[in-house]
């Protein structure tokens, strides 16, 4: 009895032992990759970015509709050859039954592999277009190729693990409506509309929407001549900062007529009722200092050498800045402005009341619009901030 007791023990500890050697540094692996994805990581945005280093980019594509507007937005994102531009070309494939069963993943972010012949097909013409614009001129840019494979409600986080791996400090998402031929935009694919704002909400960098209206049918853009009309508005806030600091870089393109637009309250004719709005918020004084000093260095340094244009329009409520927007429609092919662009403004208070696309922020919900014009292409930047600092979004997003 006595020995079969000691029989048994041993064979136990044999068995806990063999698991505690050979499982435990798979388990402490487990750990600690879990807990590096935990461990805040430096913020990643343009603003921060420093000037020696490259840009990398996360350029996301929903398929072919996409090339053009994205070998476009990579053009005038060149900036100077040195440091450079490093890109992305990244598919977001929605993981089906279908291509579930075609997919091998390796251990690295670019060795997954899909061997669907739909999918390879969508890949190959990506891969082809992209190629032929980096033989016709490489100077300062890098393409890599990769591709987020997962489920919509897993693809925010694999989006998310992509760009910290790649080290990237800028996702540029599709917007998830699709402009038809008559000019407007689709009813919009809701699974990518879900994926866009968990990734407003959780990712490691600053991120971009690109709404495509006209940038895809521009052509190659000139790089010896001012042909493509830009604008960039500027109300206040760090995502109208990080706006800017990306402006900084398409200022550099030869090809790009740029003008900045600020937006300022109207003091003459600011009302008791105005003045109190003001006075209520009294982190807005350290946010106008930030704004102001961000503003100054980057007037000093492209507007006043006349690289680019530069205009000031004195608003007193969100009825005018709404007549401002409108007033663009056809003097621009692109806009550009941050997500959260003058949020806590005169200028914008009580736009959210008609918001149909919240995660695009006030001014960029209007220039989205279907009732905008249908030739303004719009890029919308959120600069990188952990998570609880997102105003405009809800915890939860239902697909359908």
């Amino acid at each position: 009895m006595g020995c079969g007791s000691n029989t048994s023990t041993g064979i136990a500890l044999i068995i806990a032992i063999f698991f505690t050697v050979v499982h435990t540094p798979a388990v402490v692996a487990h750990i600690i990759k879990r807990a590096k994805r935990k461990v805040p990581t430096r913020r990643m945005s343009l603003q921060l970015l420093d000037r020696t280093s490259e840009l990398r980019i996360l350029l996301c594509l929903h398929g072919p509709d996409n090339i053009s507007a994205s070998i476009n937005f990579m053009e005038i994102s060149r900036g100077k050859s040195d440091p450079g531009l490093l890109v992305y070309v990244t598919e977001m494939i929605e993981l089906t039954d279908q291509i579930a069963v075609t997919v091998e993943r390796g251990e690295g972010v670019e060795t997954t592999n899909v061997k669907d012949k739909d999918v390879m097909a969508m890949r190959d013409q990506i891969t082809r277009s992209f190629q032929a614009y980096i033989e016709d001129d490489d100077d300062g840019v890098t393409l890599k190729r990769t591709m987020a494979v997962s489920t919509i409600n897993n693809m925010a986080q694999d989006i998310c693990t992509l760009a910290e791996d790649l080290m990237t400090a800028l996702i540029i998402l599709p917007f998830h409506r699709t402009q038809l031929k008559n000019g407007k935009l689709d009813g919009g694919n809701q699974g990518f509309r879900y994926v866009n704002r968990k990734l407003l909400k959780s990712a490691p960098c600053s991120v971009g929407i690109l709404v495509n209206r006209g940038l895809g049918s521009l052509g190659k853009i000139s790089k010896t001549e001012a042909s493509l009309n830009v604008a960039t508005l500027f109300i206040g806030g760090k995502d109208d900062r990080e706006a800017l600091a990306y402006t900084g870089r398409v200022a550099g393109h030869p090809g790009i007529k740029l003008t900045v637009i600020r937006f300022l309250v109207d003091t003459s004719a600011e009302s008791s009722r105005i003045a109190a709005y003001r006075v209520s918020l009294p982190e807005k004084g350290e946010e106008i200092a930030l704004d102001d000093e961000c503003f100054a260095h980057f007037y000093d340094k492209h507007i006043s050498g006349g690289k680019i244009s530069y205009m000031e329009r004195h608003l007193t409520n969100a009825a005018e800045t709404f007549s401002t927007l409108k007033s663009f429609e056809g003097k621009y092919s692109l806009v550009i402005v941050g997500r959260e662009s003058g949020l806590n403004s005169i200028l914008t208070k009580g736009m959210n009341d008609w918001q149909q696309c919240p995660e695009m922020g006030p001014i960029g919900d209007v220039l989205s619009g279907p009732d905008f014009s249908t030739t303004v292409s719009v890029l919308v930047i959120q600069q990188h901030r952990h998570k609880g600092e997102i105003d405009g979004l809800d915890e939860e997003f239902n697909i359908m």
